[in-house]
């Protein structure tokens, strides 16, 4: 039964039913409070009751935050997702209920976040509240009706990424990598361009899954979930050896991807190289593998691509070698 109590300028109304979690809220007015006091009433009458308070108590940064401390560590991309998802707790959308979280809301995060920065990124971080929301909903026992980033239209992504290295633009690179304080800059930069092992698979490395004598590096651990073996080149075996050996096991000992990207930007900036990112290094490195005259199967084995599809775009870059293939 509802019980109805005046606390200064709000009504405060308690619900008490058998079978039912006590329902507490308060209101500005009392004929407010007694609209919501015989529509929950009428719920539990029915049988359909929902339990709210969840979703009424936690904002959609406290959702976040749980996420980030439970979910996000046990992922391969933790130390590039949990920055973002701190970022985003320090937003004006992190602030609503979960209750109110509606997918106008959502819309207009998306609009205002799309004048920041391009769509992919706004793609990413829809990606992760869809995610946040489900396993509220599913795992924490907050009530939602409707996942409201299932509702609306995503932005469209960026076009795939063909920067390259041209004329003296890698000798400048590795020379500002080089000069870097963190001494790991220059070999991670070194073994992602002979390599194609993206950033995340190069930081992780340990010595023990790195066989010099058989030229091979094994992941047992990669984005896409598989795990591989990249065969090493002469210059990558001789970037390794120079490695001191640490008693972690790994090869670069108390490293992170997010510090090798912060490194590698101002690298880029004291080279003065424009517009390029550490995950074109992948590119160029995939690319002169093609070059290197290697079939898309050989190639997709060395980088993890899971379809040949995803490495469609890098065969333009043997045109002239099939013209000579034709005669």
């Amino acid at each position: 039964m509802a019980t109805l109590e005046k606390r200064g300028d709000f009504w405060r109304v308690k619900i008490r039913r058998k079978g039912y979690p006590i329902q507490t809220r308060s209101f500005d007015t009392k004929a407010t409070a007694e609209r919501w006091a015989r529509d929950i009433e009428n719920e539990m009458d029915k049988g359909v009751f929902i339990d709210r308070t969840e979703s009424e108590k936690n904002t959609l940064r406290d959702v976040l935050s749980r996420y980030h401390d439970e979910v996000t560590p046990l992922k391969r991309g933790a130390s590039a997702e949990a920055p973002r998802l701190r970022a985003m707790m320090l937003r004006p959308i992190a602030e609503i209920k979960i209750a109110a979280l509606s997918s106008s809301v959502i819309a207009k995060y998306r609009d205002a976040r799309l004048k920041e920065v391009a769509g992919a990124t706004v793609n990413k971080e829809l990606n992760l509240i869809a995610h946040a929301l489900e396993t509220a909903r599913r795992e924490w026992g907050i009530h939602i009706a409707e996942n409201p980033v299932r509702l609306v239209r995503r932005p469209q992504g960026a076009k795939p990424r063909d920067r390259r290295l041209h004329g003296d633009e890698e000798q400048r690179l590795l020379g500002a990598c080089a000069d870097a304080r963190n001494p790991f800059l220059l070999p991670v930069v070194k073994l992602a361009i002979e390599t194609a092992m993206r950033q995340g698979e190069i930081v992780s490395l340990d010595w023990k899954h790195v066989d010099l004598k058989k030229c091979i590096a094994y992941l047992p651990e990669t984005k896409n979930g598989e795990a591989r073996g990249v065969p090493l080149s002469s210059a990558a075996i001789t970037t390794i050896r120079a490695l001191p050996q640490s008693l972690s096991g790994n090869l670069f000992p108390g490293i992170t991807a997010e510090a090798i990207k912060r490194a590698f930007m101002r690298a880029c900036a004291r080279a003065e190289l424009e517009d390029f990112r550490f995950h074109d290094l992948r590119h160029e490195a995939t690319s002169r593998l093609f070059e290197k005259g290697l079939n898309p199967m050989e190639v997709a084995s060395i980088t993890g691509h899971k379809t040949l599809q995803m490495l469609k775009r890098y065969t333009h870059l043997r045109a002239e070698d099939l013209v000579k293939k034709l005669g």
